[in-house]
């Protein structure tokens, strides 16, 4: 490999979103893995350094997760600097961060989302749980893994809830809980990488159950048909791409019991760390860590969708 063909990389991580001390890891993981096969890469948190110190790097590995990372911003900031960078570009990481928005474009291509309906703190929320259904799921519209989100398995508890979620982000979603299994789908470049079946010991597939624990089993190649499989992978590609996805990127979604699947977000700076989900699913397509660092690297470039 040509290590200089890449120039002076720098690798995002940490920022000042609830993902903070995940991306901090992320980046660690990615950082280590360029370092080892002899690219010039160093680490760089925004949330202490200036952005100007980014014109001194040729190319940008994003690891930052949550709002200050994945909603557009710093990619605006690197395209003003003239720096390729790693995922999705402006308009696919600002709408994949919205749950709401990203779900509006689903529905109107025609792909499967779980009904829902937005909250305020003056809904009616015995009429929401009657129309949604129990259990259901409330969560902030614009923060990823899982923070804030709340099972509601009771018509009482779904105050509460919304209360909880709108401390993390005044967008607050109820979602119709589908309760047969959790599954992600991992894209790199043009490709769909096998599917993750997600089964936490805990009551979801919450933060504690992606980080912290260690009992949440992860089925990789997962116990689909061969056919329901190509269905989803076609689908998944289609929801990444319908939002101007490049890059790499995940489509998390749930199944029912009858073996209907309905998507749920997009992730554009997935996670890295030890735990995370897309370096299980290029493992199961031959990729190891460090290449799938160096080939998400390769990806990078400005003035994407």
């Amino acid at each position: 490999m040509n290590q200089q063909r890449f120039g002076k990389v720098v690798v995002l991580l940490g920022g000042q979103s609830a993902e903070r001390k995940v991306s901090l890891n992320s980046g660690a993981g990615v950082l280590a893995a360029l370092q080892r096969q002899g690219i010039d890469a160093q680490r760089f948190d925004p949330a202490h350094e200036p952005l100007d110190g980014l014109r001194a790097y040729d190319r940008a590995f994003i690891a930052l997760h949550g709002g200050y990372g994945e909603n557009g911003g710093i990619q605006g900031a690197l395209e003003l600097m003239g720096i390729p960078y790693t995922g999705p570009g402006i308009m696919t990481s600002a709408i994949g961060m919205d749950k709401l928005r990203t779900k509006f474009i689903w529905r109107a291509v025609g792909l499967p989302v779980p009904d829902d309906e937005l909250l305020s703190g003056q809904s009616d929320f015995a009429a929401v749980a009657r129309r949604l259904g129990l259990p259901l799921f409330v969560k902030p519209a614009r923060e990823g893994s899982s923070v804030g989100v709340v099972k509601v398995t009771r018509t009482d508890e779904l105050e509460a809830a919304y209360h909880e979620a709108a401390r993390h982000d005044p967008l607050v979603l109820a979602e119709a809980g589908i309760m047969g299994g959790e599954y992600t789908a991992a894209l790199l470049g043009d490709d769909v990488l096998p599917i993750v079946k997600i089964e936490p010991a805990a009551d979801f597939y919450d933060y504690e159950a992606k980080y912290l624990r260690d009992d949440t089993r992860y089925l990789c190649p997962c116990p689909f048909p061969p056919e329901k499989e190509a269905e989803i992978r076609a689908d998944a590609k289609k929801a990444f791409q319908v939002l101007g996805g490049q890059g790499w990127g995940r489509v998390d979604f749930l199944m029912d019991e009858a073996g209907r699947h309905y998507f749920l977000e997009l992730n554009t700076a997935p996670g890295m760390t030890s735990h995370s989900l897309v370096p299980m699913a290029a493992r199961a397509a031959g990729i190891g860590y460090d290449e799938l660092v160096v080939r998400i690297l390769e990806g990078a470039c400005l003035g994407h969708g």
